[in-house]
């Protein structure tokens, strides 16, 4: 969680539009210790508090389909770092090789009781043990995979000066991702197409706004939001 020195980040972040970001995050070290410290609590007290929601959604999983309980995609985090996300299995076995690596409205891969914990956002709540390992915290962009993550602008890249979040305000403003994708969808225009050129900058106007008002309040705000 702790800001680099700006001579220790990798050298694709080098460049003046992640340094300006930076320079704001270098203001406000104190802010990155107490979010960690934030994220180290609230991860440990949820665990256990939601351990039957575990126990049961991965019994339904089970019982549904066939496959791991857990879907563990490698996804990117601070500084590039390369980490396998926890989620809960909406989808059938192999679904990142049948498909898009994004999923579109009535995407045909998704199971029935995936359909369902993804409504509510259930399969995310594994994430609470990234959080724990420090590969990700509970404010800040969605983790991309690398094939995103490749498509990013200088200005984009500043989002990689902290860990992946599991929530943000582009989050709660794209919950129904897919329905937008699937809008802009063509015969000329592919989901990863739209996503990577519409969908893309938009939510990361958002997170680079997140960089620059970055607290413990914000982060608490973002938190009862994403709830609500």
């Amino acid at each position: 969680m702790l800001l680099r020195k700006w001579d220790e980040l990798p050298e694709f972040m080098k460049n003046n539009e992640v340094k300006e970001y930076y320079n704001i995050l270098n203001k406000k070290r104190f802010s990155l210790i107490l979010k960690r410290f934030f994220d180290i609590i609230a991860s440990l007290i949820l665990l256990i508090i939601l351990s039957p929601v575990f126990l049961t959604v991965s019994i339904w999983i089970k019982l549904d389909s066939k496959g791991p309980v857990f879907y563990r995609q490698e996804r990117i985090t601070q500084y590039g770092k390369v980490f396998r996300i926890f989620k809960f299995r909406t989808m059938v076995i192999n679904a990142d090789e049948i498909g898009s690596l994004i999923t579109t409205q009535n995407d045909s891969r998704i199971t029935k009781v995936g359909e369902k914990i993804r409504k509510s956002r259930i399969d995310e709540i594994p994430q609470i043990l990234n959080i724990l390992f420090g590969e990700m915290s509970f404010v800040g962009t969605r983790p991309e995979v690398k094939k995103y993550v490749g498509k990013y602008t200088n200005e984009m890249l500043a989002t990689l000066l902290l860990p992946a979040g599991v929530t943000s305000l582009a989050s709660i403003y794209f919950k129904d991702e897919d329905i937008i994708i699937s809008k802009y969808i063509t015969i000329d225009n592919s989901v990863d197409d739209v996503y990577i050129r519409k969908v893309l900058p938009e939510k990361m106007k958002y997170n680079l706004k997140y960089i620059k008002e970055l607290g413990i309040g914000k982060d608490l705000m973002l938190c009862i939001k994403t709830i609500l």
